[in-house]
């Protein structure tokens, strides 16, 4: 490849006209055939002239090797070892380098949260009869009743890797853990709305409400996102506009000071660091509702509907996927959650150890340390995941064990045995049976 000093023939190709010259690794890519491609539109423009690095390190989805390939085809040649060294020394460091010590098994994969300051902060509201609304957090905390739920939250692409193993699929390669569990406390959005007006003649023309966050992506655009109106005024709905978790102030990544909770929900549509609601006759505009989180390929994307509810779901978690299980007493425990949108409560899991072909029941809990079987929900209104658990007879000289599992859903709906069939190009709803293989103790192969 030619040597392509950056002062002489590369900073200047920073625009569609003068072609979109981009670096990576030393590398010198023309990429101006592939502008109009991209998935994520014209922010790759923000490299034209520059480096890749500083934007991949922001959207880890860049971090796979389909990405690298199509890359290579736009080679054109290498800086010079001056320019090379010059750039690599002003590539931005780490942006969560700021962040607080986070536990080692915990994957980041946002930008760095906004700082908001609690006492300036206000939340606007469009869309009423009487104009714009603008509260503050205190506002928010005095004017409306404190409404707590326990809920689940999970992202589209959970266990998106299962998918990737069918065919490549674009995104994070996510296993089984894109999903948690918190309690949430808050005003409920229905009581804010009716509370400034909301009624039968706005209701006669609405049909969605959007949430616009406070946060900025590299282009400064606001992560936005809409739910169905019917969903967001619903008694039965309990949207919160959340100021705590778990019992204290949200923390800086789950949105502090306020963000909207929407139990039942894809998270995508639970968005963070809320600063403005908008009641509207169209859904959010954002690239993340019209050009995202959808089931279908990308030439769908326009017509096919916004992801709202996520299909039944379960997953194992104990034990691990390649381990080594201890089954020196003949029985080995089987743990793991399930969960299913759009309240629908899970009422059943079964675990299988030879791949499906024989069945046992799971015990069900609504937390680890539950010591009396919760009440269960309102209808249509279980909105937390059920952990499960079971001890299975292992079979004698058993050498390897595949764990399967899966759930059934208060509406009778059950997940698919096998991935091919659900498998989309972006890896969501990812829920055929989970699948892992466990090897057994050598002291137990040796009973007999």
């Amino acid at each position: 490849s030619p040597t392509l000093p950056t002062n002489k023939n590369f900073t200047k190709h920073c625009s569609l006209e003068s072609g979109v010259w981009v670096t990576y690794k030393g590398g010198v890519y023309d990429i101006t055939e592939f502008v109009a491609m991209h998935p994520g539109g014209n922010k790759i423009l923000l490299a034209a002239g520059g480096a890749l690095e500083p934007y991949w390190a922001l959207y880890a989805v860049h971090q796979q090797d389909h990405v690298l390939e199509i890359l290579s085809e736009y080679k054109i040649g290498v800086l010079d070892t001056e320019s090379c060294q010059k750039q690599e020394s002003t590539i931005p460091l780490d942006p969560y380098s700021a962040e607080p010590t986070r536990h080692p098994a915990l994957q980041i994969n946002s930008l760095k949260p906004p700082r908001v300051d609690p006492e300036t902060y206000r939340l606007e509201i469009e869309g009423l009869p009487g104009g714009v609304v603008s509260l503050s957090l205190s506002e928010l905390k005095s004017r409306f009743p404190k409404h707590t739920i326990t809920a689940t939250l999970q992202f589209a692409g959970n266990r998106r890797s299962e998918m990737n193993k069918v065919k490549q699929v674009k995104g994070l390669n996510w296993g089984i853990a894109a999903i948690s569990n918190a309690t949430w406390s808050g005003a409920r959005l229905r009581d804010v709305l009716l509370s400034y007006g909301f009624g039968p003649e706005v209701a006669a023309k609405a049909k969605h409400v959007q949430f616009e966050g406070l946060d900025r992506d590299v282009t400064g655009t606001a992560y936005g996102a809409s739910i169905p109106l019917n969903k967001a005024v619903s008694e039965e709905g309990d949207v919160l506009l959340a100021y705590e978790m778990n019992g204290e102030d949200l923390p800086p990544d789950h949105g502090y000071p306020v963000r909207v909770v929407v139990p039942g929900v894809v998270r995508a549509r639970n968005v963070k660091w809320l600063g403005k609601i908008v009641v509207s006759d169209e859904e959010s505009k954002s690239h993340w509702q019209q050009n995202d989180y959808k089931g279908f390929s990308p030439e769908d994307f326009k017509s096919a509907p916004a992801i709202q509810e996520l299909p039944i779901q379960s997953a194992i978690t104990h034990p691990a996927e390649g381990t080594s299980g201890d089954c020196s007493d003949r029985e080995g425990t089987v743990k793991g959650y399930a969960w299913s949108g759009g309240g629908r409560e899970v009422v059943r899991v079964d675990v299988s150890i030879d791949g499906g072909k024989t069945w046992h029941v799971a015990k069900l809990h609504t937390s680890d340390q539950e010591q009396h079987p919760a009440p269960p929900p309102p209808p249509g209104r279980a909105w937390a995941w059920k952990l499960w658990e079971i001890d299975v007879p292992i079979p004698h000289r058993a050498q390897e064990l595949e764990i399967v599992c899966k759930a059934v859903d208060s509406s009778y709906n059950t997940q698919p045995d096998t991935v091919a069939p659900i498998w989309n190009l972006r890896g969501v709803r990812s829920n055929a049976w989970h699948r892992v293989q466990v090897k057994v103790s050598e002291g137990l192969k040796d009973q007999k």
